[in-house]
């Protein structure tokens, strides 16, 4: 038998049952179908920079297929990027650098975060993570057999944390505790009051503290807080960052974090034994990138903003659409309550009938119920045409 009903009689590992899925690679799959039948769609499903790779970086890369560097490097990343991300990181939120020996380079984010969570979680143990949140965190959780404590995001503190239930919810089996700000799928963007809170609970419980601030580039106001800028969080914290979002360069797939030394050798063994390495043509652009020009990271941010503006704008005069402003990242989490709480039903209404690709709120957890998030990495032509198709498919929505 070869059927999918034969793995789960046997073949496949009960774990297995217990990892999610990312909605967004799902609907892009759908909506890629929909195309080849010829239709339009507006693709505002998936969080990618529709940016070209700089220059400058894209040179590099090439540049290091030709001298050969394409042989096996440490599992931690070569040490030139290593130092780069450690002086380059620690400019970059103010603090005092950090060594090579804190850095582990991996390919993209998401599997730092899951060999950290590997490293730090054991059955039983539990994870906080706000809620709605990037589904990552809580596949990784329960694969491990971690239980996940969530604490909502309110959108009437524009999507910052509800600190008086983080206080209630912390206690002696809390492990760990998971951050994003700026933040997916919201937008919202975490204050240095709401850090020093979790601070100041992980010295009172113990718990590490893993701060993915992938999108710290792409900030519309004020300077970047850190985790790291607290005192003490620094033997306390997993910094999660990379080069996908600020520099357009998701398909290389280059991350790292941050972190503790004992930390970070054991995190770089479950490299070893998961993925030996990352390309290392790929790690000598990301050295590029970090010793480049700024400025087409700051254009890309820009123009994210006036998208943004255009975007809450269209939003907001849907009668029954609501959105707040995002501080960062480039998400319009879209309150359609007055429509629906079935928002999963009501993003498939769109992308079928409207020829407009979003994601259910609640593929983001129980508190995303009742919204449809949009990216808004797309021209504002683009976005344009979708809020005409949704102002005008909306009406027909049946809930």
């Amino acid at each position: 038998m070869t059927t999918l009903a034969a793995y789960h009689a046997g073949l496949l590992c009960d774990a297995v049952d217990r990892l999610g899925s990312e909605a967004a690679f799902e609907v892009l799959a759908r909506a890629r179908e929909l195309e080849a039948q010829g239709r339009s769609i507006v693709h505002l499903e998936i969080g990618e920079p529709d940016f070209d790779t700089p220059e400058h970086i894209k040179r590099a890369g090439i540049e290091a297929i030709e001298q050969n560097y394409s042989h096996y490097t440490p599992s931690a990343g070569i040490p030139e990027l290593r130092d780069g991300i450690a002086s380059f990181a620690a400019k970059l939120r103010g603090v005092e650098a950090w060594k090579r020996e804190n850095v582990v380079v991996g390919p993209g984010a998401k599997p730092i975060i899951w060999n950290t969570l590997s490293a730090l979680l054991d059955p039983g143990d539990e994870m906080i993570a706000a809620d709605p949140s990037y589904p990552a965190y809580a596949s990784c959780a329960s694969y491990l057999q971690a239980n996940l404590v969530p604490v909502k995001l309110l959108e009437s503190k524009d999507w910052r944390l509800d600190l008086d239930e983080l206080a209630a919810k912390v206690g002696n089996r809390t492990k760990v505790v998971v951050l994003n700000s700026p933040h997916n799928p919201t937008g919202g963007v975490l204050g240095v009051e709401d850090f020093q809170v979790v601070a100041d609970l992980a010295h009172k419980w113990g718990f590490i503290v893993i701060s993915d601030e992938i999108y710290c580039r792409t900030l519309y106001g004020g300077e970047f807080v850190s985790l790291a800028q607290l005192e003490g969080m620094r033997e306390r914290s997993v910094i999660i960052d990379g080069f996908s979002k600020a520099y357009a360069m998701t398909g290389w797939r280059l991350g790292y974090g941050i972190m503790p030394e004992e930390l970070a050798r054991t995190v770089s063994l479950f490299n070893n034994n998961t993925f030996s390495c990352v390309a290392t043509f790929v790690q000598r652009a990301g050295i590029a990138a970090l010793d480049g020009p700024d400025e087409p990271v700051v254009e890309m941010t820009e123009t994210f903003r006036k998208r943004r503006d255009e975007i809450i704008s269209g939003i907001n005069s849907i009668p029954g659409l609501h959105c707040k402003s995002p501080e960062g990242a480039f998400y319009a989490f879209v309150n359609v309550q007055a429509i629906t709480h079935d928002d999963r039903k009501l993003a498939t209404f769109l992308l079928e009938e409207g020829g407009v690709a979003g994601l259910g709120g609640s593929c983001f957890g129980e508190g995303g119920r009742g919204y449809i998030r949009f990216s808004y990495a797309n021209s504002i032509e683009n976005i344009r045409l979708a809020l005409d198709r949704i102002r005008e498919t909306l009406p027909k929505f049946n809930a």
